[in-house]
Formats: structure tokens, sequence, C-alpha cells
């Protein structure tokens, strides 16, 4: 497994803000969909593309495209769902996939509730999005899943991160066969007491949607 810390002052700036316990939702959601595509461009690097020919009104020449079958983006309900937009900016052109997971806040293990995902992911690249990857259970319960239907690339695009989350990816997806990247815009302390990241930015979906919606 690769872990990506995507190093560039636009993203320490709106990551700051984030953080800041007085940004209101509005806010938060505008910045992390600000963010997420500036990660989403680190994330797609190997997106995989394939030659094509076409005219300029001067020449004919060949270009790329991006290959098929189509990259799939897969945000996990629903904190993810705010990063979607970010994400499909950049591949438009992308399918996009849903699943729903859900955390016991005792044993902090993940359970899917909900999911709207081809089949069939055989051949596809999978884009996971979800703003926090704190205790790593709800990510690697999503990586499984994809590479249990076929997926044979994953990257998944996260605002922060923990170091024991990337050490319990590592342990629990060892023994995939398939390149899986972490891309974040940044590796927090540690987590707390409750498995929440230290200093983090809180409960990423409560600041983007209210607690109402939880």
């Amino acid at each position: 497994m690769r872990t990506l810390v995507v190093d560039h002052p636009l993203v320490a700036h709106k990551l700051t803000v984030l953080r800041d316990r007085e940004t209101d939702s509005p806010t938060f959601r505008s910045l992390a969909d600000e963010l997420v595509t500036l990660l989403a461009y680190e994330a797609t690097r190997d997106v995989r593309v394939e030659p094509t020919e076409i005219e300029t009104p001067v020449a004919p020449t060949t270009g790329t495209r991006l290959a098929t079958p189509r990259p799939l983006v897969v945000p996990i309900l629903r904190a993810g769902l705010g990063m979607l937009d970010g994400m499909v900016r950049l591949l438009p052109t992308a399918e996009v996939g849903f699943l729903g997971m859900v955390r016991n806040e005792e044993t902090l293990e993940a359970t899917t509730y909900a999911e709207r995902l081809p089949e069939d992911l055989s051949g596809r690249q999978c884009y996971v999005v979800d703003p926090m990857l704190a205790t790593g259970g709800t990510l690697a319960a999503a990586i499984r899943f994809l590479v249990d239907r076929g997926a044979d690339h994953i990257t998944a695009v996260c605002l922060l991160a923990a170091p024991e989350g990337c050490a319990r990816l590592e342990e629990e997806l060892g023994d995939l066969e398939i390149p899986v990247t972490i891309v974040t815009a940044a590796m927090d302390e540690r987590l707390n007491e409750k498995g929440y990241i230290v200093p983090g930015l809180g409960d990423a979906g409560d600041r983007m949607y209210g607690i109402a919606a939880g």
C-alpha cells in the first residue's frame, strides 16, 4: 500500500480553515469540495488512458483520453457525498457508485447497510472518497468489498488520515495483490480514546450537513 500526503500551500490553507471550529457548514462544504479537487489531481496520476486520433484546426494529431472501462468513483455515505463533486469535476466521464457503511461507536467496526454498485468490477479502477481515515475499519471494509467484486486498482482520497488507520489498512489488506493508494491532505498525530483523529477537524459529516442529518 502506498500513502501520499499532498504537500501544497493551497491544500494546507484550505485544510486549516476546515479544522477551525468556527467555520460554518456552508463554508465547510465549499472548502471541502475545493480541497478534494486538489487531492483528485494527485490521486488521478495513475488513471488509465489510451491514445486517440483527433483533428485540430491546423493538423491531425494523437491525443489521450480515459481508457475503458471508465473509472468508478465511490463515495462512502454519508460524509463521502460532500467529496463527490470535487472528484467528478476532474473525472466528468467517470461512473459513480455508492457504498453505505456505518461504524459501531463502541466496537469501531464497520458494517455495510447499502450499496449501489455494478456486480462485476473486473478491470475497473475505483476511487473511494471518505473524509476521514481514522481507525481504518470503514475504509478497509470498503476496499475489500470492491476487490471482492473484481476491482483491480484502488485509490482512496481522504481529507485527513491517522497513523493507526494506515497501519490497520496495511495489516488487513496486506494480502491483496492489487495496487492500493491512499491520498490525503495531512497525516495527523493520533486517535483519541473515542477513535477521533487528533487534532483532526471533528465529525466531517456533522460539519458538512448538521447533526440532525445523522
